[in-house]
């Protein structure tokens, strides 16, 4: 799609790896002098952490109703009206969501599990990136995936999510191991339903593969690290993209499929940025006005 302000949606699982991704596009903007305006998903949750708390403590047969994936739980209509704002005129209005290692929101006076208030978004950007759960989602009555010109999944192997979410949640965010195991299966019913579907939207998937054992992925245990999985990607549109040059830049790399490249998951930024320069540079050369 060529328009004037071009929308990248990262989406995946809580857990999943979606902020690395982000990281990684936010240096990449930062070499190719891109200005983005950056937009996080759990902005649009509903409830701050202890309205969350006191609604479900009065009517604890909700929790499932009201995961962090559910429509119910996020003002997902918002998120699409600013999807559509920015598409056509580059405007919208977003606001933080306060995580306990945003310390600088922290150290301002913001208290964790809160939001800072609605605010414009910069001015004179030439792009939005997205992270978060909704990049994709498309319901019967909320279309968020029309509006993204270039949609990235990030579905690491099922249990080295849930690993990766624990390892997170406990050491970062202060939850307890039970706690966020809990959290995990109320919210499967929610992620079969809204969070999967949206993988079969994606431009382009990065999925990381484990290659130790993570067949319990509910015992304690360190997250497999970078140089002990590989990363599978997998391209909607193979024709665009440049599989030989891929393999010559990435040791190591291989095709399993037509469209799905596997790279050493050492070389993921690597690869990142070899897959993705180019789609970027695409969706700039796009825009209708410069």
């Amino acid at each position: 799609m060529s328009r004037e302000y071009p929308i990248i949606a990262v989406t995946g699982s809580s857990g999943a790896g979606t902020t690395t991704i982000k990281d990684a596009f936010a240096r990449m903007f930062a070499r190719q002098n891109v200005k983005a305006a950056f937009v996080h998903g759990d902005s649009f949750h509903r409830y701050t952490r202890s309205e969350l708390e006191r609604l479900l403590a009065r009517q604890p047969e909700r929790e499932e109703s009201l995961s962090h994936f559910a429509v119910e739980a996020n003002l997902l209509d918002r998120l699409e009206s600013l999807f559509l704002e920015y598409s056509q005129a580059g405007t919208g209005s977003y606001r933080h969501y306060i995580h306990a290692e945003d310390k600088e929101l922290v150290e301002a006076g913001y208290q964790v599990g809160t939001f800072t208030p609605w605010a414009s978004l910069p001015e004179s950007t030439d792009l939005l990136l997205y992270e978060g759960l909704h990049g994709g989602l498309v319901t019967d009555d909320i279309n968020i995936a029309q509006y993204v010109d270039l949609l990235i999944g990030v579905a690491p192997s099922i249990n080295l999510e849930w690993i990766q979410k624990i390892d997170r949640d406990t050491k970062l965010r202060g939850y307890s191991q039970e706690a966020v195991i809990e959290s995990i299966q109320a919210r499967m019913g929610d992620y079969m339903r809204l969070i999967l579907p949206q993988f079969s939207r994606t431009d382009i998937n990065f999925q990381r593969v484990p290659v130790v054992d993570t067949s319990n992925p509910f015992e304690p245990r360190a997250v497999p690290t970078a140089d002990e999985s590989f990363v599978v990607i997998r391209f909607r549109d193979p024709k665009k993209i440049d599989f030989p040059y891929l393999l010559a830049m990435i040791k190591d790399s291989f095709m399993s499929r037509p469209h799905t490249l596997v790279v050493p998951g050492a070389k993921m930024p690597l690869a990142l940025e070899l897959v993705m320069l180019p789609r970027v540079q695409e969706l700039l050369d796009g825009r209708r006005f410069k």
